[in-house]
């Protein structure tokens, strides 16, 4: 069962900080615990403020298709606002938490307030704009090409795991790309499962 915390002391970034208490709850999740269904009536937008979950698709073949995976910071099922459905799958991959954003109230404020609707469509922009650079990433043919442009994008900020998911990448070939990147002097080890692109 989905425990929800009635304690609203998780902060919240921008616009999501002008939402009323009574509009938000925090929801803890276990690993592969389900945070809602594909097809279900859309109550919520969540903010995940800590862990990671996966967001998958059961095409009409039958076919489970992984389409994101999101971790702390990252707004997720903003694509149902205005649907009358969630369109995905949401499991947690690991113990996360995520903040519930009645979708009603963000209607209204968006409505009432040009400047929170401006501020919700900037950040649904940058969002956008990260999950095109991803798929930009994931183009890259050469697995140590790829991780070194992530590597030089940020994106290793976790496990080389999640690290290697978010690049379609096995955890394999992953760690292949960064030995062969340290080797070359490309990338530089800073600790345990820790690097970086080597700076030019």
């Amino acid at each position: 069962m989905i425990a929800i915390i009635m304690d609203k002391n998780t902060p919240l970034p921008a616009p999501f900080d002008q939402l009323s208490a009574s509009d938000i709850r925090a929801v803890t999740l276990s690993a592969q615990q389900t945070l809602f269904h594909q097809e279900a009536t859309p109550h919520a937008l969540y903010y995940v403020a800590s862990g990671a979950v996966t967001l998958q698709r059961h095409t009409e073949a039958g076919q489970l298709v992984t389409l994101h995976r999101a971790s702390a910071g990252d707004l997720i099922a903003e694509a149902s606002l205005f649907s009358p459905h969630y369109h995905c799958d949401c499991i947690a991959e690991t113990p996360s938490t995520c903040i519930a954003l009645d979708i009603t109230a963000v209607r209204n404020r968006m409505a009432d307030n040009p400047d929170f609707a401006a501020a919700l469509v900037q950040r649904f922009a940058r969002q956008v704009q990260g999950y095109r650079r991803q798929l930009e990433l994931r183009s890259i043919k050469s697995a140590k090409q790829r991780v070194l442009a992530g590597l030089s994008d940020g994106w290793l900020q976790g496990n080389v795991l999640h690290f290697a998911a978010d690049m379609g990448l096995t955890h394999e070939a992953t760690y292949r790309a960064l030995a062969e990147l340290v080797s070359d002097g490309a990338a530089i080890k800073t600790g345990r499962g820790k690097y970086r692109a080597a700076t030019p």
